[in-house]
């Protein structure tokens, strides 16, 4: 069980799941419902510009971590705040935890793009911040739920220029089980829990 599949389903029955999702390119959309179906059939979801963005600005950020002089791009200036962030943390690690959520076994994992002293980074690229953005997010309740030695989660939020931190502690983070409880009962109601065993056992 992951986050991105959590996320992916909430965002799907949020509003319309036939809305047709991503940008505003020329390209065929799919439909919201369309996309977590992909990603319940863990099958490669089209790359939008929002995506690419996010993922550029990581791997920008990452660069400059390991002493690359990205000075000169366009969001170099950006990138090296977050790396203060960052630098001297475990970075991209991978981490899991055993559980059971309405009899089923589960392992639960996350990718945590930094671990630093008990704060889970995560580095976000966003075109607009409002404070707030992520207190709906099941990153935060699922990580910490993973990481237990880790006491706060910060999301390190950026457009290119600003950085935005929005932090959420422990003792304050709702936790991730009713989450998962509502999503396998959309699941069986649907007709798709054997789907999700299939398709998401934990080798």
């Amino acid at each position: 069980m992951t986050h991105s599949l959590l996320s992916s389903w909430l965002y799907t029955m949020k509003e319309n799941p036939y809305e047709q999702g991503g940008d505003d390119s020329d390209e065929p959309k799919l439909s919201k419902l369309d996309e977590f179906m992909l990603t319940l059939n863990r099958e490669p979801i089209p790359t939008n510009e929002a995506m690419q963005k996010g993922i550029d600005f990581e791997n920008l950020v990452n660069r400059t971590v390991a002493g690359v002089d990205e000075s000169d791009h366009k969001w170099g200036a950006a990138a090296a705040k977050v790396a203060q962030y960052i630098t001297g943390s475990l970075l991209q690690c991978r981490m899991k935890k055993e559980a059971e959520v309405s009899g089923i076994p589960l392992l639960l994992y996350g990718r945590i793009d930094a671990l630093h002293a008990g704060v889970v980074y995560d580095i976000k690229f966003s075109g607009s911040y409002e404070a707030g953005k992520f207190i709906d997010s099941t990153q935060h309740p699922m990580y910490l739920e993973i990481c237990q030695d880790a006491y706060e989660f910060t999301y390190l939020v950026s457009n290119g220029s600003n950085i935005y931190t929005e932090t959420y502690r422990r003792e304050e983070t709702p936790e991730i089980y009713p989450t998962i409880q509502q999503f396998f009962s959309w699941l069986k109601s649907r007709g798709l829990m054997d789907l999700y065993k299939d398709k998401w056992l934990a080798l």
